[in-house]
């Protein structure tokens, strides 16, 4: 099993839309950056990902896991994007905010850190352990 961050800007679509969409899920769509597509066709049915709120609250939130594989992005005709679909699985108990994962040494190779601005990126075990764990889980 492989873990990812997903993130979303919560005024386009956040935490409560994806609870809502239940084990049918959601297209993880609109992503236009040839690394995270990359990331997506990396993606196996199972997967677990974080889902993080960008913009104003910069937080960990969720668990989402990968409910379809990488599929032609229904948002546009052109074949270069692809998607996976994402269903919620729970709620962190606490949101970690970025400046929790920046503030904690052994997250500081993360690539949330590194390239914050990556909307779908990789997280290690380790990387996701900690997370878990200051989240409550």
């Amino acid at each position: 099993m492989n873990y990812w961050l997903f993130k979303s800007e919560p005024n386009t679509w956040g935490w409560d839309d994806q609870v809502a969409r239940g084990d049918a899920g959601e297209e993880w769509d609109g992503v236009r950056n040839y690394q995270a597509r990359n990331f997506m066709r990396d993606m196996a049915i199972g997967d677990l990902g974080f889902f993080y709120h960008s913009l104003k609250e910069k937080a960990v939130v969720g668990i989402v896991e990968v409910c379809a594989l990488a599929h032609p992005d229904s948002t546009t005709d052109d074949a270069r994007w692809e998607c996976v679909d994402i269903k919620a699985v729970k709620p962190l108990e606490t949101p970690v905010t970025l400046d929790m994962v920046k503030a904690d040494p052994r997250l500081s190779e993360m690539v949330l850190v590194k390239n914050s601005r990556l909307s779908v990126q990789p997280v290690r075990p380790e990387e996701w352990d900690i997370i878990c764990e200051m989240g409550g889980l």
